[in-house]
């Protein structure tokens, strides 16, 4: 299973710990693709809208490429962030903004239906669970149909800190997760899916777009008729 990480962090906390955690228990090194924010990507989004009108138009489009080609090419993406004030760290969160296109009233992209990704945050008190809400909330809007998430409250600082009983914990629902996301070879587009994106035709169809490149990007694909991304093999 090929496997992309985004980590809304430079630094190896127990964030990453864990995130790697369930990586090593699907893949083989050799199978896992990270990347660290701020360090692969140290930009925010201007909102200029070149981006609508052409994707390469982005001021960041070649670092922004890297990754989303990776995620492309992967089985399955995983998140991880630590709880920053009650939600994503900054660089996790503009890294999301300048996915913005990719969101179903906008341009997604066919091969965001057929991912797994799981969205893995921790806090040393309360908050893993905000941390992790507005990534799923973005992923959901990708169109990626099996989204799992995890959340724990450390009591630490760093891995290093957190008590040995609570790794044997982590270890152990790591396991559970792994085989959850083994056992899903494609992952069937669940009903809310298709509704959003049923509702996001008929605005396109009624002309409610951002931009004329958009409906002529949904045009193209036959999505204003029957075609629809999850049936592409």
């Amino acid at each position: 299973m090929k496997i992309t990480m985004i980590h809304g962090q430079n630094h190896k906390g127990s964030t990453y710990h864990i995130g790697r955690l369930l990586a090593d228990k699907l893949a083989s090194e050799d199978e896992i693709t990270e990347f660290f924010l701020p360090r692969d990507l140290n930009h925010f989004c201007m909102g200029c809208y070149q981006c609508i009108e052409d994707g390469t138009k982005c001021p960041y489009y070649t670092e922004k490429q890297i990754i989303t080609d990776a995620m492309e090419k992967a089985d399955m993406l995983i998140f991880t962030t630590p709880n920053y004030c009650m939600g994503p760290s900054a660089s996790m969160k503009a890294f999301l903004d300048l996915m913005f296109t990719y969101w179903m009233p906008h341009c997604p992209r066919e091969w965001m239906f057929t991912k797994k990704a799981a969205v893995i945050s921790t806090a040393a008190g309360a908050g893993a669970k905000h941390a992790i809400k507005n990534v799923k909330k973005s992923l959901f809007y990708w169109g990626v149909p099996y989204i799992k998430s995890y959340g724990i409250n450390v009591q630490a600082s760093n891995w290093a800190g957190v008590k040995e009983d609570k790794k044997i914990k982590i270890d152990k629902d790591m396991n559970k997760l792994a085989r959850r996301f083994a056992h899903i070879e494609r992952p069937r587009v669940c009903i809310k899916t298709k509704l959003v994106f049923f509702i996001m035709a008929k605005m396109h169809k009624a002309g409610g777009d951002t931009s004329p490149v958009e409906r002529q990007y949904w045009e193209e694909r036959g999505w204003l008729n029957k075609e629809r991304p999850w049936k592409k093999r």
